[in-house]
């Protein structure tokens, strides 16, 4: 019995030796020790031997496993090491493939630099989900029950909640402001922080209006916040994205959460400020509304008006690329149209 023992060794190290490949080497460990093995006989048929042999040959075997599975292993890196990562001879004559290379969307890229450039102020950067209600949306932003916004002309009910109401009523938002209110009321004031993310309009597009855009939202609620904190500001946002100073107007605007309100307008970059079917051939787009927080709004977010106040921009973030840019159709970012993104690599 050891006699054979000690040639089913030999001739298992001999095979395992001239393996050369990981899955000729498996083949030799499955005939090795496998269930089917040589070794796996000899335990077998160990019935007829006395107590102390059975236990002899049994530590001779075991002995004899542990030295294939040691030399397997050694092979295994052996072979590892002398693999080619290629299935064939390499040809060096022929020329390489070049690798695509992705690139943030602009949209996504402006995005982070209002982010950069409004953390450099101290504000935090919050968000929500696009699924928003009419309470959030329309009744704690101040806007009549007979307001047009609220029909479906201009707002996107989700089906089976439209002619439910308040937070019944779902909608995909048609802006961002109603995220003011939520931050309010679970972080209350004072505060300072932006809001990012996409919005949903029933409109018709153009050049300059899409169904589902990009807003930026800012708000500042604090004590004795004065008008001219919010012009400063916005003049400094814009100088921040532009990296100049931008020539910046502003007009008497009304929405129904601020009061009063302002349509916030910069000066075309597209065509210089000399008109085109961008800035409707007047020189000035209209890039965010803004204005004072309306006490309706603080009295919705748990705030007391006569001791709390604030000032709102709302960013139109695809039009603000559009002049980054100087892109005279903002259907294009949403095209989803290679040749177009990949200048922006």
């Amino acid at each position: 019995m050891e006699k054979k023992l000690e040639q089913i060794k030999e001739k298992g190290l001999e095979r395992i030796c001239k393996a050369s490949s990981m899955a000729e080497l498996e083949e030799v460990r499955k005939d090795l020790m496998g269930k089917k093995s040589e070794l796996s006989d000899v335990l077998k048929n160990m019935g007829s031997l006395s107590a102390e042999d059975k236990k002899k040959i049994g530590m001779i075997t075991t002995e004899i496993k542990n030295i294939f599975s040691d030399k397997i292993t050694e092979k295994e890196q052996d072979i590892i090491s002398s693999m080619s990562v290629l299935d064939e001879p390499l040809d060096i004559t022929i020329p390489g493939t070049k690798s695509e290379e992705g690139a943030l969307h602009p949209i996504t890229q402006m995005c982070y630099d209002l982010n950069d450039a409004f953390r450099s102020l101290g504000f935090e950067v919050y968000s929500e989900d696009d699924i928003s209600s009419e309470q959030y949306a329309f009744d704690n932003l101040n806007f009549a029950l007979d307001h047009p916004a609220r029909e479906s002309m201009d707002t996107y009910w989700l089906e089976g909640t439209e002619n439910k109401s308040g937070a019944e009523r779902l909608c995909l938002r048609p802006h961002l402001t109603g995220g003011s209110v939520r931050y309010l009321l679970d972080h209350g004031a004072p505060a300072r922080f932006v809001y990012p993310g996409r919005v949903y309009r029933n409109e018709t597009t153009d050049a300059r209006h899409e169904r589902a855009f990009f807003q930026y939202e800012a708000l500042i609620v604090d004590k004795n916040i004065s008008f001219s904190s919010g012009m400063v500001m916005i003049q400094t946002i814009l100088e921040k994205v532009f990296g100049r100073k931008i020539n910046v107007r502003m007009r008497e605007g009304f929405f129904p959460f601020t009061e009063p309100g302002y349509e916030i307008d910069m000066e075309c970059l597209v065509c210089g400020g000399k008109g085109c079917r961008v800035c409707n051939h007047n020189g000035w787009i209209e890039v965010m509304p803004g204005g004072v927080i309306h006490p309706n709004v603080l009295r919705a977010a748990k705030l007391d008006p006569e001791e709390w106040t604030g000032f709102y921009i709302n960013i139109g973030l695809d039009r603000l690329v559009m002049m980054r840019y100087g892109v005279d159709d903002v259907r294009l970012f949403h095209s989803a149209d290679l040749r177009f993104l990949e200048q922006f690599k």
